[in-house]
């Protein structure tokens, strides 16, 4: 139930901020094409994101003969948690990361780096996979996979009004039909980015403890999970992963560099707290 409440509360926020951007671009005209346009994101973004994510990331899917530890890692977890087989992925990068996406535990995705591969030792990276299993399980990777698509819409129209401002796109004629000008398209431009952050911190952060809890439990090891945090926290400063902001909040751990002012907004809680919390678990 508090997912499904979390799910229509970051459908409906930020839908309504694409149909703000939509009022701003052509008063009532836009409102009503970014309405028809947000109705069919929604759709596309239920069935698809998981899918435009990892395209994102240009992620190769992998099997047991490609990647036989990770396939057997994640194959024992799985029938441990009681899950369903989710299909493997590797993202081609070596910043050390993993996410998890998809609509539901039958149709789920565990996506790891290259990275992550190279630096883990078998303890840490069950406590990592462990921990994408618990989202499959808590069904949090709807939500993070939604939240990504509409995200990065937002941040694309966001951007195209910064440029129709800039041109002169919105002025008085726009006014006069119920558009907010340059002034407003300025501000959206400006306010939507940060918005659509803020919504996605809000609801993914608690659930990143209730992951590492379950995922400690799943792996039987809270230690393994805790050291995999604190390994994962130092190598992305050391190389952050190439990736958009908008899909920050469905990497186990923050993947944007240490000097981006978007850290300020993290979808993370700090690592040293969920560290903390790990390691008393084993008390």
């Amino acid at each position: 139930m508090e997912n499904s409440l979390k799910t229509v509360l970051l459908l409906g926020l930020l839908t309504g901020i694409i149909l703000g951007i939509g009022q701003l671009f052509g008063g009532s005209q836009g409102l009503v094409i970014a309405f028809g346009f947000a109705l069919l994101l929604n759709f596309g973004s239920y069935w698809f994101s998981d899918k435009i994510v990892l395209a994102m990331y240009q992620a190769r899917e992998v099997g047991l003969d490609e990647a036989p530890e990770l396939y057997r890692i994640v194959q024992n977890l799985t029938m441990r948690a009681q899950l369903p087989m989710p299909r493997l992925y590797v993202v081609p990068s070596q910043s050390p990361n993993a996410f998890a996406t998809g609509r539901n535990p039958q149709h789920a995705v565990v996506a790891v780096t290259e990275g992550i591969l190279q630096i883990m030792n078998r303890e840490e990276l069950e406590g990592v996979i462990a921990h994408e299993l618990s989202h499959i399980k808590n069904r949090d990777i709807l939500i993070g996979s939604i939240a990504a698509t509409l995200a990065g819409v937002i941040m694309m129209l966001a951007n195209m009004a910064r440029w129709a401002a800039i041109f002169g796109v919105g002025r008085s004629e726009r006014d006069d039909e119920g558009g907010g000008g340059v002034l407003g398209l300025v501000l959206m431009s400006i306010l939507a980015p940060i918005a659509a952050l803020i919504i996605q911190m809000a609801i993914s952060r608690s659930r990143e403890f209730l992951a590492d809890a379950t995922g400690a439990r799943t792996a039987g090891n809270p230690l393994g999970l805790a050291s995999g945090l604190e390994k994962l926290a130092r190598a992305s400063e050391v190389v952050p992963l190439e990736g958009r902001p908008e899909t920050a909040h469905m990497f186990i751990v923050n993947p944007l560099s240490g000097g981006s002012f978007l850290r300020l907004f993290s979808t993370h809680p700090p690592v040293e707290e969920r560290v903390a919390r790990l390691r008393a678990m084993t008390y």
